[in-house]
């Protein structure tokens, strides 16, 4: 590990600046509107089951679409797909809001409205990762994802906090329609960056780019190994963390001012992570990647083991620093070794996992621990990510990769 130079002088430059706002911003509006959404379907006379379905009908196009929305970035340009996703995602918020504050909207439109956000959240995901590497040069890379990182982090703090004020103040279409405007923001900014030139590569049948992809997934090891890991810590580790941690809140630290204040450690914990990898980098970023990621054993592990409130709490900080570190040298190492032609698509495997089995363990987390019990189940889900974490170090790729770019051209690793 050493020093890296460049702190914050990533935000010096014009158009990675003019990106990181835009993208901040709309971060902010999008951790406002689950607050927001949920009251406006609680008014409208929903119930909680409908509040459930409507989210489900976000999160299904998202999982629909993200491969293909790998495949349009890859060939169109993630900017241009980025901001037709955001300009579907403004309108359909807008008119949510619009619909929301003029009346009491049937469950249909918030079925139809949220599926359309979700299909620009499809479609906008995979250039996230794709675009970066045209806004700043390689050396500022890790700095330039460790700042996103930080906006993440505070963004989850800040928004719900945000969104409460507002629904309680102005309503929900008042949040509704701010979260609208976070995205004619970022459509702004994407229209004014300037993106250095990319190789143009003849294309394909979609079909036939689809497979490209894949097999370029496929046959890279480190990539796969790092995907199936996310999802399976999506499925086991964390579904159960959000799930049955508000229930041992609830029965052993008085409710939900003890869950909050282990939210709170935790996005401080993101942010302090965020901050540190401003400054530093490692030698071989996918072990650190792997030990950072298996602090989110310790908060699971202290709710099984009925630790007092200020073990869960601190391990709980301990995992937001960790997975900070973690997923800033992941997208790096993504950035840096996949060639920019299947970069997206690569993305998009990577943020499939996440979405498809994320919602699974959500689901799930209830009935298995009603079935066996809280402790058990959040005791194998932290033995769970200590012992995947060991097994992704036994692989040579994972433990060698170096930090500096090995892309190669994708015909070559393909053939």
């Amino acid at each position: 590990m050493h020093k890296e130079s460049s702190h914050w002088a990533v935000l010096a430059g014009r158009d990675f600046r003019l990106y990181f706002i835009g993208y901040a911003t709309s971060l902010l509006g999008s951790a406002m509107a689950p607050v927001a959404l949920v009251f406006a379907i609680l008014n409208a006379g929903g119930t909680a089951s409908q509040t459930g379905g409507i989210m489900a009908a976000t999160i299904l196009p998202i999982v629909l679409f993200l491969p293909w929305g790998g495949v349009v970035a890859d060939r169109l340009g993630s900017r241009r797909v980025m901001m037709a996703a955001d300009v579907l995602r403004c309108m359909a918020q807008a008119t949510l809001a619009a619909a929301v504050g003029f009346g009491h909207p049937a469950l249909w439109t918030f079925l139809v409205l949220a599926a359309l956000r979700g299909t620009g959240e499809g479609f906008f995901t995979p250039g996230l990762t794709a675009l970066v590497p045209r806004l700043v040069i390689d050396p500022l890379l890790p700095a330039a994802n460790a700042s996103m990182s930080v906006a993440r982090s505070a963004a989850t703090v800040a928004g719900p906090a945000t969104a409460g004020l507002l629904v309680a103040t102005c309503g929900p279409a008042v949040a509704l329609f701010v979260d609208a405007a976070t995205y004619a923001v970022s459509v702004l900014v994407l229209a004014l960056i300037r993106l250095s030139p990319q190789p143009t590569v003849p294309r394909n049948r979609v079909l036939s780019d689809l497979r490209e992809g894949w097999l370029y997934f496929r046959s890279t090891t480190w990539l796969w190994v790092m995907t199936l890991q996310f999802s399976m810590f999506n499925l086991l580790v964390t579904s159960p963390f959000y799930v049955l941690g508000p229930v041992v809140a609830e029965r052993r630290f008085g409710g939900a001012a003890a869950w909050g204040t282990t939210m709170a450690l935790y996005g401080t914990g993101a942010v302090i992570g965020g901050l540190f990898m401003l400054r530093r980098t490692f030698a071989r970023p996918l072990v650190a990647a792997t030990i950072t990621g298996a602090c989110w054993a310790l908060p699971n592990a202290a709710l099984g083991l009925s630790l007092k409130l200020t073990w869960v709490a601190g391990a709980a900080l301990l995992a937001g620093v960790g997975m900070a570190i973690s997923g800033t040298l992941t997208t790096t190492m993504t950035q840096r070794h996949v060639p920019p032609a299947v970069l997206a698509r690569i993305s998009s495997f990577n943020y499939f996992g996440s979405y498809a089995l994320g919602p699974l363990g959500l689901i799930a987390a209830g009935p298995v621990a009603a079935a066996v019990g809280i402790a058990p189940v959040l005791l194998v889900s932290a033995a769970w990510q200590a012992f995947a974490s060991a097994c992704v170090l036994i692989i040579p790729q994972i433990r060698h990769l170096p930090s500096e770019s090995t892309a190669k051209p994708v015909s070559e690793t393909v053939a």
